[in-house]
């Protein structure tokens, strides 16, 4: 590869990475009025499937598992079509140069949740015991989100830093405090830790969005 070449790619990448930094500026608005609709959803999606795992039959390792990957999937399935809607609503191209900025800062946190996830629900010799004694597993999911909110805040709205640390100290603390609220005879349903963050929290974040935003398109 001649030394003038290596000049012309590099010189390419930077003009492209300053153009896709340029865009996320402009369409950080678009955005965030993006996100109230999506964090609203998964915040449904995450609080109904609390309520279901919680009194249903799903008891098991395999079937927390199982269970909260479905659900994870049909969040994913509600957001990609909302972000489409949005897109489309906005004359763009759904997988830009941003879109996958994003997609690759988020992929890495997710991959290796849902790696541990199928590791617990097929492969761990436990995988039919009683969820509740295995704790850990909600905690974790919470940390590696937090992480892969975090990493993709750096190209979208300012807030998701923020909203991806709070997932990852509260996972952190969740961490400590659960098994020795276990041993102290205190046993927190691991669907409730599940809906809290997942849904709870989303939903909170969502209609947070939507009155700032209301209230910014009215002055």
């Amino acid at each position: 590869m001649s030394l003038q070449y290596r000049v012309q790619m590099e010189q390419d990448w930077a003009a492209e990475h300053l153009q896709v930094i340029r865009t996320l500026m402009e369409r950080s608005a678009v955005y965030r009025r993006a996100l109230a609709p999506v964090m609203s959803f998964a915040g449904f999606i995450g609080i109904a499937a609390a309520v279901v795992g919680h009194f249903g039959p799903i008891k098991s390792v395999r079937g927390f598992v199982f269970f909260w990957g479905g659900v994870s999937m049909i969040a994913l399935g509600g957001t990609f079509l909302l972000v489409r809607r949005q897109a489309i609503k906005d004359q763009e191209t759904i997988w830009s140069p941003p879109t996958r900025r994003v997609a690759q800062a988020l992929l890495p946190c997710l991959f290796v949740g849902a790696a541990i996830g199928m590791m617990m629900g097929v492969a761990f010799p436990g995988s039919d015991a009683p969820v509740i004694d295995f704790q850990f597993l909600a905690p974790i999911w919470v940390i590696l989100y937090g992480c892969a909110l975090h990493s993709a805040g750096f190209f979208t709205a300012r807030g998701i830093k923020l909203f991806g640390w709070a997932f990852i100290v509260a996972g952190c603390f969740l961490l400590f405090a659960l098994p020795r609220a276990g041993l102290a005879g205190v046993a927190v349903s691991p669907h409730w830790v599940m809906g809290f963050f997942f849904g709870l929290l989303h939903l909170a974040y969502g209609v947070y969005l939507y009155f700032t935003e209301q209230r910014r398109s009215a002055t």
